[in-house]
């Protein structure tokens, strides 16, 4: 007999997430993902200063406004036809660098991990869903006391980021061009002393304990899949090529589809609103048949997943970056699995924890390539008429803003997020989105405690703030859950 199984909202995830699932025989059947809140940022944009484009577009997120500054910086960098000097490129990466390193801690503690490991009998640790808990006490323990540990940690962090930002959340440095801090000694410093510490959480204490929960839920090495087909634009970029298609990055842009590496042409990505609360006129509430505001990104009519999971497979692959393939390699010995079972909801927290191990590497040498005495920035002027776009990664995967300037504003803006790949509804031609797909085939034994659907959503770490761009005009009730 096939049950229906609503989350809304799924509850420790970025903005409002609805999930229902049809249940059959203990497996989900059928399953779709919403996106329950409306913001209309590009509609913001519309008639501004494009130089204000990358300070109001860090405002779709305060997790991860850092990715939104820079996408949106390189989208004017290519639609003015300039490129940051070294200090420039360099600094704009230590300050996306630690961004993603505390939004990679906050999702698998303070989101994620209380899937897996018991907390007190107390707020913020209930209300919850009773799950299969399994680990021993003493690992239980350890998981929820680094919960707290990593809240400090998360702090060191963003003061990190605020050494060469300005601020935390929605830096103030970040320009077209480059940025406007100039490096000190001090700042080097500052920066390297808080980068070590940052360090030794992530090797003695996050990758270990992502080791344990992998260890201990073997099962959700295989559970979870998606669609298989993966898609990254990159990040951390290496030298001042112009183009960004031709641009050397420590993440690597490329797809990985059919069990291979493939490039990638952004005219081939395209949005599908069939079954998403839109028209060609706009927003549209009352649509019949949709049941999201997030829109349905395909590339060349495929579905894709963006993240960790993407950037990890195609770095590995490729060769691109030996660092994180060897990381991967030797997790995946220690636990005994294959590459293979990376496409999992435990193999997108391995990606996650590992990338943050490698790309903090990589910053300890960056930051002391910075050169006192040279510029930070390249001097611009403001066409009347220009197009340009920017392809980076988030933390939660592929993000790309496109702009188009007509006298001297922004005519139109665009952007498309991760979670707007991941939690994508169905498109036109009834295809479900990455998530979607992931959740269907999910065992649940207890469809009163669902956590195996929680666990898989969670995994990709969905942000639906920046995801959709709910208020109904007239405060129509849409629905209501009772969580306390």
């Amino acid at each position: 007999m096939k049950t229906k199984i609503l989350l809304d909202p799924l509850t420790r995830v970025e903005g409002h997430l609805g999930i229902e699932a049809v249940v059959d025989s203990g497996k989900v059947v059928e399953a779709h993902v919403a996106g329950t809140l409306y913001r209309g940022f590009e509609q913001i944009l519309a008639g501004r200063e494009p130089l204000d484009a990358v300070q109001i577009t860090q405002r779709i997120c305060g997790v991860c406004p850092t990715a939104h500054a820079v996408a949106s910086s390189q989208c004017l960098d290519n639609a003015l036809g300039i490129m940051p000097p070294d200090n420039g490129r360099i600094i704009r990466n230590l300050i996306q660098g630690a961004n993603l390193i505390q939004s990679h801690i906050l999702h698998f503690y303070h989101l994620a991990a209380l899937d897996f490991a018991r907390g007190p009998d107390f707020p913020p640790f209930t209300p919850r869903l009773e799950a299969d808990y399994r680990l021993p006490a003493a690992a239980n323990k350890a998981i929820v006391d680094h919960y707290v540990q990593a809240l400090h940690i998360r702090l060191k962090a963003h003061e990190m980021s605020a050494v060469f930002s300005g601020k935390m959340p929605h830096c103030a440095s970040v320009v077209p061009g480059g940025v406007t801090v100039l490096p000190a000694i001090d700042k080097v410093t500052t920066f390297l002393w808080r980068l070590k510490e940052l360090q030794s959480f992530i090797n003695d204490v996050y990758v270990p304990d992502v080791l344990t929960l992998a260890e201990v839920y073997r099962d959700y090495c295989s559970i979870g899949a998606g669609c298989g087909n993966l898609l990254t634009y990159g990040g951390y970029d290496l030298d001042n090529e112009p183009d960004v298609m031709k641009r050397k990055r420590l993440i690597p842009m490329g797809r990985f589809t059919g069990g291979k590496l493939a490039g990638v042409d952004p005219a081939k990505i395209s949005e599908d609103v069939r079954h998403a609360w839109y028209e060609a006129s706009g927003p549209a509430p009352a649509k019949a048949g949709a049941y999201s505001w997030i829109k349905a990104p395909r590339y060349d009519g495929g579905v894709y997943e963006v993240g960790p999971l993407a950037r990890a497979i195609v770095s590995a692959e490729s060769g691109a970056n030996p660092a994180l393939a060897k990381a991967l390699d030797t997790a995946l010995t220690h636990l005994r699995l294959e590459r293979q079972h990376l496409f999992s909801v435990m193999g997108r927290h391995l990606a996650r924890a590992l990338e943050t191990q490698a790309l903090a590497n990589a910053m300890a040498g960056w930051v002391l390539q910075i050169k006192l005495d040279e510029p930070v920035a390249t001097p611009h002027k403001m066409p009347d008429e220009a197009e340009g776009y920017g392809l980076w990664d988030a933390s939660r995967g592929a993000l790309g803003h496109w702009i188009g300037i007509r006298g001297k504003k922004i005519a139109r803006y665009q952007i498309v997020v991760p979670t707007t790949w991941n939690a994508s509804p169905r498109d036109a031609n009834g295809v479900a989105g990455p998530i979607e797909q992931a959740l269907t085939g999910a065992p649940v034994p207890d469809e009163k405690h669902p956590f195996a659907l929680a666990r898989i959503v969670r995994a990709f770490d969905p942000c639906i703030a920046c995801a959709v761009h709910l208020v109904t005009p007239r405060r129509r009730l849409l629905g209501s859950l009772r969580v306390a």
